[in-house]
């Protein structure tokens, strides 16, 4: 096992689990934020991709480079939706519906990908359903202008753009980590501009700023070059168990930093999705091991 790796990963997930909490301090609204993020990471990993010479080796196809565009509009809505989540409702309960996305790849892979779906799965995806039901509340599920000021929307959207992200990414195999990266926030720069309220950025204080420049610079510059420089050296089952570090983390802060208690629904919710995760994430390999 490569320890090294094995330590960049989990540092990864942890700085990228407290992202939440520095969104809530920033000041500003998503759109403008997801921009500053996408600026820092152009900046940071264009020159990470330049100084290790990878820039002269890469191979451009056009159908990647098409895919790649693509995956950068899902990337960057992604972004936008969760920090939309964020300013509507707990950074506990955002995480947790957001990490529904391995159960929406599970569902978009068997209807567009032909994958097959098992039983045990199908019970997956009912068990996390329940969970989002719980973990919004019943009662926010009886009035439409309730269920849309909860901030549910933005999260499952988020993690919806999460998911066809990571479909979408699957067949980028010639293209460098970096060079995806650096054409993805790059297209996010054009396609934010001409919505950003620059406005938004007067008045800051310099906490604020600190904590903009903070997300642009740690939880995506930084995080993204940990991320993909210990990515290729990790096994799939390693990798799957190392993200939960991201949401662990998320929630700590929000409880012992923000106060924020989950009533007793709420907690069974946040147990009901991410068991059913898990579930989803380990019963391939357990299957794998069987057949072998």
């Amino acid at each position: 096992m490569n320890g090294a790796a094995m330590f960049k990963m989990t540092l990864s997930m942890a700085i990228f689990g407290s992202i939440g909490f520095f969104t809530v301090k920033t000041g500003i609204p998503a759109v403008e934020l997801v921009f500053v993020r996408c600026i820092c990471a152009t900046l940071f990993l264009g020159f990470c991709w330049f100084i290790t010479g990878q820039h002269k080796v890469e191979v451009w196809k056009k159908r990647e480079v098409i895919q790649t565009l693509i995956c950068g509009i899902f990337l960057v809505l992604n972004w936008v939706f969760l920090f939309k989540a964020f300013e509507e409702m707990s950074i506990t309960v955002a995480i947790s519906i957001y990490n529904l996305a391995p159960i929406f790849v599970l569902i978009l892979g068997s209807l567009f990908l032909k994958e097959k779906m098992t039983l045990t799965s199908l019970l997956a995806i009912i068990v996390c359903f329940l969970g989002s039901i719980f973990i919004i509340g019943i009662q926010n599920f009886t009035s439409l202008t309730d269920f849309m000021s909860s901030g549910f929307v933005w999260a499952l959207l988020s993690a919806l753009c999460y998911a066809l992200t990571m479909l979408l990414g699957k067949g980028i195999n010639g293209l460098s980590a970096y060079a995806m990266t650096f054409v993805q926030t790059a297209i996010g720069i054009l396609i934010l501009c001409p919505f950003m309220n620059f406005d938004v950025f007067h008045g800051l204080n310099s906490s604020n700023w600190l904590y903009i420049l903070g997300t642009g610079l740690i939880h995506t510059g930084f995080v993204y070059y940990l991320f993909f420089d210990s990515l290729r050296k990790l096994s799939t089952v390693v990798i799957s168990a190392l993200v939960f570090v991201d949401p662990v983390v998320a929630i700590l802060l929000d409880t012992i930093i923000l106060d924020f208690r989950p009533s007793f629904l709420q907690s069974i919710g946040i147990l009901f999705i991410f068991g059913g995760i898990i579930y989803t994430l380990v019963q391939p390999n357990i299957n794998r091991k069987i057949e072998v």
